[in-house]
């Protein structure tokens, strides 16, 4: 009976994040982007316990797998495509060409679908991803309706048809890249094996203590370049002891 509970534990976790997503995609249509941009955070949350407590109850499982990618597109797909459809709504129109720019943000729902396939039949990505996980950019979209309540300022910035056009371009490429990024599992507490997550998360806390929702895009960059390093780093070392053994 105990096994059977503990089974089950990380898979309602997982349900629980689609079930965030299915409420937050509600409240993005009723146009309360805050409220939607916070379900967005919530799904994240639980996104991170399922895959904790499958590892701390030792409870892996083909179907949770699958449960996970399937509840991610909910929540870090159609959700935050929903959220962006809404900004472009409140962009200025722009005529003859606004219908096909608004649903431009629909893409992200695409690209993430794609994204999350990969990455069920990628071995590659067991240890690190390869390419912007999909909560990164979700995080990252759902910060945009904050930051506009936040800094009534930023909205001219943001709601720019043409520079939401381009950022949705762009994030889309970066959900399917062949760019590795590091995964924040800490598999042990070595330091020196860690140091670049400990950095993203002493620089995160450091960021939205002070800024707040404004950190959040400067927090995904930061991630994406600390990724960047490591691994270029990681790879001139490899090649380096290669060059040594020949």
């Amino acid at each position: 009976m105990k096994k059977r509970v503990k089974k089950h534990v990380p898979n309602a976790i997982t349900c629980c994040n689609l079930f965030s997503g299915c409420v937050g995609i509600v409240f993005a249509v009723q146009g309360d982007l805050i409220t939607a941009a916070y379900a967005v955070f919530l799904a994240a949350i639980f996104d991170f316990f399922d895959g904790f407590a499958a590892r701390v109850l030792q409870s892996f499982s083909g179907i949770g797998k699958d449960l996970d990618s399937l509840a991610d597109v909910v929540s870090f797909g159609v959700l935050p495509s929903a959220i962006l459809y809404q900004l472009f709504l409140q962009a200025p129109q722009i005529h003859g060409v606004s219908p096909f720019l608004n649903f431009s943000a629909f893409l992200v729902a695409v690209f993430s679908m794609l994204r999350l396939a990969k990455f069920n039949t990628d071995t590659r990505q067991a240890e690190i991803f390869i390419g912007l996980p999909t909560p990164a950019n979700s995080i990252l979209i759902a910060s945009f309706p904050l930051i506009i309540e936040q800094h009534g300022n930023l909205a001219k910035y943001i709601l720019n048809p043409y520079g939401l056009t381009a950022f949705v371009i762009v994030m889309c490429a970066l959900l399917v890249a062949e760019l590795p990024l590091m995964s924040l599992k800490f598999k042990n507490k070595d330091f020196n094996k860690n140091i670049y997550r400990y950095l993203l998360m002493l620089f995160s806390a450091i960021l939205i203590l002070f800024f707040k929702f404004v950190a959040v895009p400067v927090v995904i960059f930061i991630y994406i370049t600390l990724s960047i390093v490591q691994f270029k780093i990681a790879n001139d070392n490899i090649a380096g002891t290669q060059k040594k053994n020949t």
